[in-house]
Parts: C-alpha cells; structure tokens; sequence
C-alpha cells in the first residue's frame, strides 16, 4: 500500500527572539492558535535532547491551512546560534504566503525595517512576488495572485 499524506500541519521555526518573532507574524495576520511551555522527558524524547525546556506559539492563518510553530529553547542552547543564509542556501530556505494587497504589506514592513530583497516582480499574468526577511533570518515569499 502506498502511504498517502493527508495534508500539511505546520512548520516549525526555532527562534532566540520570542517576542518579535511573534509580533513579526501576527503583524502579518497571522493569529495565535495556542500557547505554551514544555519541558518534560517526553518532550526530551520526541526531539531527542536531554533537559529541553522550550516556549511556543502555533500561528495560523485566518483562513486556516498550514500553521507556523514559533520555538524558542531555553535549554540546551543553540551554540551556533543564527547562521546568515541566501535564497540559494541549500536546505528549508522560506515559507511562501499568499496575501491580498501585496504592495500595501510590503510598504509596511519597509516601515518596519524589514530588509526586502528587491522590488515586487510580477511573474507572467499570475503573480506578484517579493522576498522579504524578517526577524531571525526568516525568509519569507511573498505572493499575490492576479486572477
């Protein structure tokens, strides 16, 4: 039998920055689903460290679909800490959103200080589309469809 997957859940983002990491995807439109903290040896299991102690948010969207888990570890520490990274960057590079007013959402966060990678493009009659960069090094895709 073939394994079929019945959808996506969520992404799971690990930050230093709790707060503004937060505040950065509920600006967005995002909405807080839940709220917690853990720090248990089932935790330590399911991820496998020893002695985690995390802090997390799962974000949705308003219309729902996929969610976005916000983690920040107390313990143990990232001793890496946040590496820079390129679109080209191999591995999970960025998240793709879809919003309604692509133009307003990016003057926004140009407000805000948000590095944006270049203008908004417009590829073919289907969309508009910009790289952004929010806290943490996130990159986020930002489209907007034209149809």
């Amino acid at each position: 039998m073939q394994m079929k997957i019945r959808r996506m859940d969520h992404i799971g983002i690990n930050v230093n920055d709790y707060a503004a990491a937060k505040a950065f995807f509920l600006d967005l439109g995002f909405e807080v689903e839940g709220e917690a903290e853990s720090e248990s040896e089932w935790l330590d299991t399911i991820i496998g460290l020893t002695g985690a102690k995390t802090k997390f948010a799962m974000l949705k969207t308003p219309e729902g679909g996929a969610k976005i888990e916000l983690i920040k570890y107390y313990t143990p520490p990232d001793e890496q800490g946040i590496q820079p990274s390129a679109a080209n960057t191999l591995g999970i590079r960025h998240i793709s959103l879809v919003v309604d007013d692509i133009d307003a959402v990016v003057a926004n966060l140009k407000k805000k200080g948000t590095e944006i990678f270049s203008e908004i493009q417009q590829y073919e009659d289907v969309y508009k589309l910009v790289y952004i960069r929010g806290p943490e090094g996130i990159i986020l895709e930002l489209a907007q469809e034209l149809n």
